[in-house]
């Protein structure tokens, strides 16, 4: 195991008792970490710094080709004839503090040591004692009263403890242990573990000592011995160089009985203490690179865009080849800015900083001839970047029938997309027939579920079919007889597109304050399809009596808080540019009325929708509608439509047709569909024909005298009740899912993520096809908070979603934090591996600490801190990425 020397930078210490000043985390030095030296604090000096020689040639480039750059956009759809964007991860040193602090517990009776870390990780005190009379080095466990909460024995020598933040607002981590002065304890021993990185913190390469008896040695390794400061008095007295002396007694003789050894235990005198040190860490931060290929139409021209999000100076060392054998040359004239060329074998281009964003790039401009474009990235003189322990490669040569993202081209794609997805329907029919016949011959089956799922196999072949009839090639129409008669095609509206959807949520609770929404989400339309993103779902359009739009008023009028219904327009223009489809959030349970009836209730309608009160559910009493009963749960804030009636239904199904002609949206987003049978639902998206849609059925998951049930299955029952009433037409939010994951992450508790049949505990487990996967909304999180996803655990959350089946959903708050160089690079695996909505899941492990998972055979998962790594055999893995408590594997 490793282990990091750490020495003390207090040269000339002021020691403050119980310091109120918070010691900051510093910003990223120039360290040399090298074994058995001090650590170098260079201030100023820059990790990523490079600078090239002044002996290489400089290229320059013309002010045509630099122009350029300027100009080409990496996500636009148009004329892009590849792209691809690879995950990269390097180490960074982050320096903190760390401390020892001796001193008196709240009682003043016993005493306690604290320590602390100010870097962020999961810190691990690794602990033990020695007793009066103890000889050698060797450790023991204190006793049980001893050990704080959260302990754990390691076999008979050693306590494991977590360090962990008192608040919210702390910097440090930190654990105090309490014991008595009078005890047999002579010393308290640890070194501190960094479980994220395996490392361990020493002290001059031993163990740290704090000594709780005056006598004794010091090896090298002893913690506030020499520096202290008297509590005894109550008065905080500083002292520096204090030497302790031992009783004139106790130096009398070398052989101490334990009578001698008692009265030193009973009048040894503690001094308390504060000793704080430096600490460094290497940290992985995961970054991304995006290159895109077009042709020129005025010049003929291969022009390669690479941008990068790795801050500082970074140099493309690059090249082209001829052939798949991948050999080096130096291509033609012109090339970018700030080019060198080196040892005539390649070329090095530092990258330019772009005008918006903490981005760089650089534009390569190269002949027809070439076949591919290699390159590598360098940070410094000893730090170099490749993909996967090779060169990047970029193919050139036919291009033009490459477009697809991830290198694929669009037949490859469409054919691995058809066979995937028709296979993953076969299992789904499979998986019900035998399911079906497992129940029949156990006799518990009621007729009305046998028959629910007999239509689901029946709509699952339909869609098989579909996609067969689609792949064979049409005959003209010319050339078909004229006696035979064409059948109408078959249309079908899954609610899951392609099945390789990937959702953003393009919004949160907040989004309208700025009433200028429509027009920054156009400014980021490129960047969110550059990161993966197939589909983005919009906040809800219409005049509404709350800002957020959710209490819609006069339906067609899509002025809102968020921006005009001309933005809006071209918004959705934009979105379709870069490759996105649309989803508009619809609210279809109640509507808020513009007028009161003759008894002062608000539930008369206006604008071109103007209903009277009959198009109100009679069964909601604050609002005395003349309609039927709901046929859901009512929504109390405003008037809950009756769906049973006709012309409110035609009403309806006019409106979302208008939506989808005059605005250009794709599918919905269904708001609280717990409001209306899903029946109707069917109906709406029969008549407007979406290419995808999802429902929110919010509901309550099984507890018992407050927590969690392992079993879920009622549940995700209610959901797949629901989505089987709109006869698979649309899907639905996996609020199951969320609602495990919370569980399992925050308590530790992995477990919960198998069910008892050995599969994904949700939604997901049962109709993956229609399992819309999430952890965070506008609702859950944002400004509103309702149901916060664990903090610090949102990647494993990701992890988990972007690697399994289901359509995953990702938050706008999160797309655009921290999180978002490794939410992109687990889509690009979840791309590069064509994992869709009906991938296979194989659990293979649901412990207390770990969830691992392989996915289709071609990816490997786990989340939690316990230990997994995928079986080495005929399949071979390598590590596609990794982060806090998740590790995701491709088979290479």
């Amino acid at each position: 195991m490793a282990a990091v020397t750490i020495d003390s930078l207090l040269q000339n210490p002021t020691l403050v008792f119980r310091p109120k000043a918070k010691v900051m985390l510093k910003p990223p030095r120039s360290l040399d970490c090298s074994r058995n030296r001090k650590l170098p604090l260079s201030r100023g000096s820059c990790l990523c710094s490079f600078n090239p020689r002044r002996t290489i040639h400089v290229v320059r480039a013309s002010s045509s080709e630099t122009a350029l750059i300027g100009n080409f956009d990496i996500s636009s759809s148009d004329d892009i004839l590849y792209k691809d964007i690879f995950p990269v991860k390097r180490i960074e040193k982050v320096e903190g503090k760390f401390f020892i602090r001796l001193d008196r517990s709240k009682d003043q009776h016993d005493w306690q040591l604290t320590v602390g870390c100010s870097l962020p990780g999961k810190w691990i005190l690794h602990w033990g004692v020695s007793y009066l009379g103890d000889s050698g080095s060797e450790w023991d466990q204190p006793p049980k009263g001893m050990r704080p909460p959260g302990s754990i024995p390691i076999k008979d020598y050693a306590i494991e403890t977590p360090l962990k933040k008192l608040s919210e607002g702390d910097i440090f981590h930190e654990v105090k242990i309490d014991f008595n002065p009078s005890s047999e304890i002579a010393a308290i021993h640890f070194v501190l573990k960094d479980e994220e990185t395996g490392a361990w913190y020493q002290h001059r390469g031993m163990d740290f000592k704090v000594p709780l008896v005056d006598y004794l040695e010091d090896d090298g390794n002893t913690v506030g011995a020499k520096r202290g400061f008297g509590v005894w008095s109550g008065a905080l007295q500083q002292f520096s160089n204090v030497l302790l002396k031992s009783e004139a007694s106790h130096a009398d003789s070398q052989n101490n009985s334990i009578e001698s050894k008692d009265s030193k235990n009973k009048n040894r005198c503690l001094e308390g203490f504060y000793e704080e040190q430096s600490i460094v860490k290497e940290v992985s931060v995961g970054n991304l690179v995006s290159v895109a290929v077009r042709k020129s139409p005025e010049t003929g021209k291969v022009i390669v865009c690479l941008e990068t999000d790795i801050p500082g100076d970074v140099v493309v060392h690059w090249g082209v080849c001829r052939d798949d054998a991948k050999i080096w040359e130096i291509p033609a004239a012109p090339y970018p800015p700030e080019t060198t060329v080196f040892k005539n074998k390649a070329l090095r281009t530092l990258l330019q900083p772009k005008a918006t964003g903490n981005r760089s790039g650089a534009l390569f401009t190269l002949d027809e001839e070439h076949f591919g474009f290699l390159f590598v990235l360098k940070l410094d003189e000893n730090t170099w970047l490749k993909f996967k322990e090779n060169d990047f490669y970029v193919p050139l040569l036919g291009t033009s029938s490459v477009p697809g993202q991830y290198g694929q081209s669009d037949s490859t794609s469409e054919e691995i997309s058809s066979k995937s997805y028709t296979d993953g329907i076969i299992n789904e029919i499979r998986n019900l027939v035998s399911g079906l016949s497992s129940e029949k011959s156990q006799k518990t089956k009621k007729k009305e579920v046998q028959e629910s799922i007999l239509q689901e196999i029946e709509q699952l072949a339909a869609e098989a079919y579909s996609i067969f009839r689609s792949s064979i090639t049409t005959v003209p129409e010319e050339v078909v007889s004229e006696t035979e008669t064409t059948k109408p095609a078959v249309k079908i509206s899954s609610g899951t597109g392609t099945g390789f959807e990937i959702l953003c949520q393009g919004f949160n609770w907040e989004s309208h304050k700025s009433r200028r929404w429509y027009m920054e989400l156009k400014e980021k339309a490129s960047e969110i399809s550059s990161l993966g993103f197939t589909v983005i779902w919009l906040p809800p359009p219409t005049e509404s009596v709350s800002p957020e739009g959710y209490m819609p008023k006069d339906l067609y009028n899509l002025n809102s808080r968020y921006g005009t219904i001309d933005e809006l327009k071209e918004l959705v223009k934009s979105l379709h540019e870069v490759g996105m489809k649309v989803l508009g959030d619809v609210v279809l349970n109640h509507r808020c009325a513009h007028f009161k009836n003759q008894n002062g209730v608000w539930n008369i309608f206006g604008g071109r929708l103007n209903w009277d009160d009959r198009a109100v559910v009679a069964d909601d009493p604050h609002f005395q509608g003349r309609g039927n009963k709901s046929s859901g749960d009512n929504f109390h804030a405003a008037p809950n439509i009756d769906h049973s009636q006709e012309f409110v239904r035609k009403d309806l199904k006019e409106w979302l047709g208008w939506l989808r002609e005059e605005i250009g949206y794709d599918g919905w987003r269904l708001d609280f569909v717990r409001g209306f049978w899903g029946g109707y639902v069917k109906d709406y998206l029969e008549a407007s024909e979406p290419y995808f849609a999802v429902g929110e059925y919010w509901d309550s998951l099984s507890y018992t005298y407050g927590e969690m049930d392992h079993n879920q299955d009622s549940h995700r029952q209610r959901i797949v009740d629901w989505i089987n009433a709109t006869n698979g037409t649309a899907g639905a939010f996996d609020v199951t899912t969320k609602g495990i994951l919370h569980s399992a992450l925050e308590r530790c508790e992995y477990w919960r993520l198998s069910d008892q049949k050995g599969k994904p505990p949700g939604v997901v487990g049962w109709w993956p096809s229609r399992a819309v996967t999430f952890i965070e909304n506008h609702d859950t999180g944002s400004t509103q908070g309702h149901w916060r996803f664990p903090g610090g655990k949102e990647m494993q959350g990701y992890a988990y979603i972007l690697t399994h089946p289901g359509t995953p959903a990702v938050f706008y708050d999160h797309i655009f934090s921290h999180h978002r160089s490794e939410i992109a690079s687990l889509i690009s695996v979840r791309n590069r591996n064509g994992i869709h909505c009906r991938s296979l899941v194989k659990i293979v492990k649901a412990e207390r600490d770990v969830y691992a998972a392989i996915i289709d055979e071609k990816v490997a998962m786990k989340i939690g801190p316990g230990y997994y790594e995928p079986p080495s055999g005929s399949q071979r893995w390598s590590l596609a990425l990794e982060g806090r408590d998740y590790k995701v594997w491709e088979t290479s």
